[in-house]
């Protein structure tokens, strides 16, 4: 007799943020493949088969999983969807550059694993947090200025979810033109003048895997005088917890946002 399928059953999650949300979602079981850089939740390491990079994948032991669906992230993982295509898999890719896009994003995968209820449920609670949180930078006596960091070499400025989250936070991003721009090359800012000129209140760095050095932010030539320099206001925040967008960008990355605008505002409100 013909059944229904409930959704894909072997999934390769090929960036973290798939990864964590069906765990959040208690569907783990469904996981037959993760990123190599995944880090949440720490046990889908020890549990499950890491079988690519960001820009890379292992397609022949991915082939041998028999995946029945693969999620993915972004124009930078066409190729490998390309590749997995071509040998008749399902690749789902999500494109996911805004807080809205997150959620919309995050809905989808929780209805394709048959969890529609239970990441409602989840996500109206992200919401209800995020709303609580912007209430309260909105009460913020001063709202910092805020550069956020990508990449160092060249500099990098934050992608739109990030410069989204820091205005819920309660800072507002010094190039919040530049987060409207999807890819990472045209969020480059060539001259280092430019952020001197803007003159943050606050640094935070999040370079993409590698850890942030702030006392080498603050040897930068010309920068010595910028507030956050002169006052000591760098922070790091890991590429785990806010360039992931997906369940912890919205929760712990925005979190760490908040504490870190709440005390520079007590500071200097």
């Amino acid at each position: 007799m013909l059944s229904i399928p409930k959704g894909p059953q072997r999934i390769v999650c090929l960036t973290e943020e798939a990864t964590e949300w069906l765990y959040l979602l208690g569907e783990q079981a469904r996981i037959v493949g993760i990123s190599g850089y995944t880090v949440r939740p720490r046990r889908a390491r020890e549990e499950k088969p890491k079988v690519s990079a960001f820009l890379s994948a292992k397609i022949d032991k991915i082939l041998e999983l028999e995946p029945d669906c693969v999620f993915g992230f972004s124009d930078l993982q066409a190729d490998i969807a390309s590749a997995l295509v071509r040998k008749g898999v399902q690749v789902t890719i999500f494109n996911q550059r805004s807080v809205q896009e997150i959620f919309s994003m995050l809905y989808q995968v929780a209805a394709m694993v048959g969890q529609e209820a239970q990441g409602v449920r989840l996500l109206e609670g992200m919401r209800a947090r995020l709303l609580e949180i912007e209430v309260a930078g909105r009460a913020l006596a001063r709202r910092p200025r805020v550069y956020f960091e990508e990449w160092d070499e060249p500099h990098i400025s934050a992608i739109r979810w990030v410069s989204e989250l820091a205005g819920i936070a309660g800072g507002d991003d010094c190039f919040a033109e530049l987060a409207l721009q999807p890819m990472g090359k045209d969020r480059i800012i060539a001259d280092g003048a430019e952020i001197v000129r803007r003159d943050p209140d606050i640094i935070i760095g999040s370079w993409c895997g590698k850890k942030f050095r702030a006392e080498k932010v603050a040897a930068r030539a010309g920068w010595a005088n910028v507030k956050a320099v002169a006052t000591g206001q760098l922070f790091e925040i890991k590429s785990a917890d806010i360039l992931q967008p997906g369940p912890a960008a919205l929760t712990d990355g925005v979190e760490q946002l908040h504490r870190i605008m709440l005390d520079w505002s007590r500071a200097h409100g």
